[in-house]
């Protein structure tokens, strides 16, 4: 098989954004790993392979890596979209929220990315990571208690303008994508118009929205360590 056509890891691309995230690289030409716990092997068709597993778990995201450069020659692009929200009052986290959160908004981040990273430099340079965060780390809201989330995705939004830093001068650049809430099956219909009224423009954002800006940040070779808000304004303060 040739090694010509550029490879994107996605992790968290069983449904909902990472479905279109694995869509939307197919489209632009890309050949695709695609990463969730319970992903079937015909999941997609074309240019894809679809590796099962938890992304906490270092062997995973070696086994993700690995099969990237071994079927396909290369990885280009990895986009960290596996997640988790738990909404709680701070004090009544439990000791199992903390380790299933940090585990994989923090620890299925940095497996795979340092992996995937290394691989990048061992080929001379060149690649992209795209940290999927939330507008929440920015700009919390009373009525949505989220601790835990701000702290394992206001790291990412850290990391990636330190990985940013470090990594420019060998052409790998890292950006990250803030969405605010977005039409997925995950949200009942019941709540579709109360999230709808947490954004500035009245609406819920699409799935398609985020495929699109983590495609403009794939193609923006002057952008790195920036954190582009999609999240219909919610980012910019209260109303």
């Amino acid at each position: 098989m040739g090694t010509d056509s550029k490879v994107a890891i996605i992790t968290g691309a069983s449904q909902g954004i990472g479905e279109g995230l694995v869509r939307g690289y197919l489209a632009r030409g890309y050949r695709v790993v695609a990463n969730s716990r319970s992903i079937r092997p015909d999941a997609y068709e074309g240019d894809t392979l679809a590796v099962a597993g938890d992304i906490t778990d270092p062997a995973v995201a070696e086994r993700v890596v690995g099969v990237a450069v071994e079927k396909f020659g290369r990885v280009d692009t990895l986009v960290n979209n596996a997640g988790v929200f738990v909404p709680a009052p701070f004090t009544e986290y439990t000791e199992d929220d903390y380790a299933r959160v940090v585990s994989l908004n923090l620890g299925g981040f940095f497996h795979v990315t340092q992996r995937a990273i290394k691989h990048m430099l061992a080929r001379g340079g060149g690649g992209h990571v795209v940290n999927l965060t939330t507008t929440l780390v920015g700009q919390p809201v009373k009525g949505v208690p989220s601790a835990l989330t701000s702290l394992t995705k206001g790291g990412l939004d850290a990391v990636t303008r330190s990985l940013a830093i470090e990594y420019a001068d060998r052409g790998i650049r890292v950006n990250a994508v803030a969405p605010g809430n977005i039409r997925t099956p995950m949200h009942p219909p019941e709540t579709l118009a109360a999230l709808a009224a947490m954004h500035p423009l009245g609406r819920m954002g699409e799935v398609s929205e985020i495929v699109e800006a983590v495609l403009y940040l794939e193609s923006a070779g002057f952008v790195t360590g920036e954190t582009l808000h999609v999240d219909g304004g919610a980012h910019a303060g209260r109303w």
